[in-house]
């Protein structure tokens, strides 16, 4: 009998008494205990402030991507020993890869996003705001970690991948986390965090760990802090609505369980491609996880002719399902995690039998492969049919956490638009079509109501992530009973946990603390040439100021010959009239190219190579005549990480390209990005 410790200070620690034993869902054999009576939660959140917050926010956005990288790998490497243990939640082979290696996939996915951020321990974002007109005083916006705690609350149903995809996202943004997994299957994230601990990845105050009930883990949540729920609508208000969340503003992220829908497209009839893929998703979407996820279809909403072609090709599909031991090679749905959320689930189907019957499947008469069905957590995929889903709404309010769905008519696309809206929120629904005006209508009449749309047809069916995955780089979350939060997102996510403030002051002050070059800050003219320097070397603002070139028609003639770009404001001053043209004018792309050059320094040297242009604008035309010079400023450095030991030591430099005409006015602006090696080549 083991029993499973919380993470507490830097300790393994073992709660007062046994809060909740522990049962292997498939034998339904008592394993372990677990507790969280006792434990310190206001030294916890100091410990998580003074250890785990002030290591991570010395960390820039890149070394914190590295870390999560590594622990990615590191994870990779050990999950073995995860889907054995994942087992015992009666997951099988497909349920376990989606919890675990899903979750792995997360840190991967975030640690991916430190490109996208500055090589800072916070975030600049957007672009610089004038405020005077002489240009003197200007606003611009960064964005800094919190100097809090994510508080994870997270449901039984995905033990690892409900921590990993949370802490990803805190750890990214420079903030330490504690988690509280829900107490039924705690042991299997307990297991994960100890090989997080060892693994000495982490800063010491990064990660810690509540099993057991947790009771009292958000009473010490306060303005800096960050409180995350994952579970019923009814513990989430709970949690929302104590007094220190709600006094102290705590942002909190709450994700219910919500009734999500599937849509047949009229256009996919029987003998269609299409209606096999409905079929088929609907199926994994009720036995995978044994339908224990937020996200799993509960409402199936088909074109009422086709009503009993569907049921029958369900019934068909489901009848190959089998249900046991995954360690059988042969079943293909294993159990729900507890005994006691089959007594839930089938509480909520006797509520939905009162308006609505079953169709497909049996409570009770169904065959357990390789175990004891009254002793595991066992259940039979269950399908109700509703034919009045307007006035018979028990579907559209209970949700039957497990294999349970229903199966509803509409008349038209309108129709299904309302009956999906009777969910009152949810964090997905699919239209299955193929059908262009069928999908865009969907989309934009439901979308306000759910918080992801997947359209699925036959062209992308092979590739489709499928509808119950919410993917890191895509926000989860839904409005309404969904929850009203927001989780993942790319670097929306990371935000959740950065406090965005203004800043104002001289373009030079803004330049100093953004890193990033602010017009009328200083441009002390670059010695030697910035070509010339390391990446070490330059600083931002240093500038280059070129010499000049005037504009011929030759070269007007000669670049349109090269281009072949013969537009007739370039070459023909018979056409004119009517335009903003005074006189035939040089093609944009020649004074760029001119600026470049004027700009290069062309002997060999740390520049590598310039591998692309941001921002692009042309904004006065240039007559013949014209007379371009360009100011060439170190906007922004960027460190890189080497990809293997032979990899050139480089960091990434973005130079405002500023070219000007004899009035001093600005005719084009252009930011190009270039490699740069540095001095110290073992970096």
């Amino acid at each position: 009998m083991t029993n499973y410790q919380n993470y507490v200070k830097g300790e393994w620690i073992s709660g007062e008494g046994v809060e909740t034993e522990l049962f292997n869902a498939i034998t339904g054999e008592q394993f372990g205990t677990c507790s969280s009576v006792g434990l310190d939660y206001s030294g916890m959140m100091d410990y998580a402030k003074e250890k785990g917050g002030r290591a991570l926010r010395k960390m820039t956005f890149t070394q914190r991507g590295l870390m999560l990288k590594e622990l990615a790998l590191f994870l990779q490497s050990n999950k073995r020993k995860y889907y054995e243990v994942s087992a015992w939640t009666g997951a099988t082979r497909v349920d376990s890869w989606i919890d675990i290696e899903g979750g792995i996939g997360n840190l991967f996915a975030n640690a991916s996003l430190r490109r996208q951020l500055p090589d800072l321990p916070y975030h600049v974002e957007g672009n610089a705001v004038p405020l005077s007109k002489g240009g003197s005083f200007i606003g611009h916006h960064i964005m800094v970690p919190k100097q809090g705690v994510a508080i994870h609350i997270n449901a039984f149903n995905f033990p690892i991948w409900g921590m990993l995809e949370k802490i990803a996202v805190n750890l990214l943004a420079g903030v330490p986390a504690v988690v509280k997994p829900s107490e039924y299957t705690c042991y299997l994230t307990e297991v994960m965090v100890r090989d997080i601990i060892d693994s000495k990845i982490l800063p010491e105050g990064a990660l810690q760990l509540v099993v057991g009930l947790g009771r009292g883990v958000v009473d010490f949540a306060g303005a800096e802090d960050t409180v995350t729920f994952t579970g019923s609508a009814a513990t989430g208000a709970i949690i929302g609505n104590l007094d220190n969340i709600q006094n102290d503003n705590v942002s909190f992220n709450l994700e219910c369980d919500s009734l999500n829908a599937a849509v047949l497209g009229k256009d996919a009839v029987p003998g269609t491609k299409d209606f096999d893929i409905f079929i088929k998703e609907v199926q994994k979407e009720i036995t995978i996880k044994a339908g224990q996820k937020c996200t799993s279809v509960r409402r199936v909403i088909v074109p009422e002719e086709l009503m009993d072609d569907v049921q029958s090709a369900l019934a068909a599909r489901l009848a190959k399902n089998t249900v046991g031991d995954p360690a059988d090679k042969s079943v293909r749905m294993g159990s729900l995690a507890t005994r006691l959320q089959v007594e839930r689930v089938r509480a909520n189907i006797e509520l939905l039998q009162k308006e609505q019957n079953i169709v497909i499947g049996d409570l009770d008469d169904f065959e357990v492969i390789g175990a004891d069905k009254n002793k595991g957590a066992f259940m039979a995929p269950i399908v109700f049919r509703n034919d009045d889903p307007h006035n018979k709404t028990g579907a559209h309010n209970i949700e039957c956490f497990g294999p349970v769905t229903t199966l509803m008519p509409y008349k038209d696309l309108a129709d299904a638009v309302a009956i999906a809206r009777l969910g009152k929120g949810s964090l997905v629904s699919s239209i299955i079509t193929s059908d262009m005006d069928i999908a865009t209508e969907y989309t934009v009449e439901a979308a306000s109501m759910h918080g992801r749309i997947h359209i699925l047809n036959e062209r992308c069916a092979a590739e489709s992530t499928g509808h119950g995955s919410p993917m890191p780089m895509l926000v989860h979350g839904g409005p309404g009973r969904a929850g009203g939060g927001e989780e993942m997102g790319g670097i929306r996510g990371v935000k959740h946990y950065l406090q965005r403030t203004a800043i104002q002051g001289h373009p030079q002050t803004i330049t100093a603390i953004t890193k990033q070059f602010q017009y009328g800050a200083d441009q002390p003219e670059a010695n030697p040439h910035v070509f010339r320097q390391h990446f070490e070397e330059l600083k931002v603002g240093d500038t280059v100021f070129t010499h000049k070139h005037t504009v011929t028609e030759a070269d007007i003639v000669n670049f349109a010959n090269v281009s072949g770009d013969n537009f007739y404001a370039h070459v023909d001053a018979t056409s004119l009239d009517g335009t903003m043209f005074e006189q035939r004018v040089a093609h944009g792309y020649f004074v760029l190219a001119k600026a470049a050059g004027l700009f290069v320094d062309p002997k060999k040297g740390p520049v590598l190579l310039n591998y692309g242009i941001d921002e692009c604008r042309f904004t006065k035309p240039v007559y013949i005549g014209t007379t371009m010079g360009v100011r060439f400023t170190v906007k922004e450095k960027i460190d890189q990480e080497k990809k293997n030991d032979a990899d050139v030591a480089k960091g990434i430099v973005k130079f405002l390209v500023d070219m000007y005409d004899e009035t001093g006015d600005t005719i084009g602006v252009a930011t190009i990005l270039t490699m740069v090696k540095k001095i110290d080549q073992s970096k």
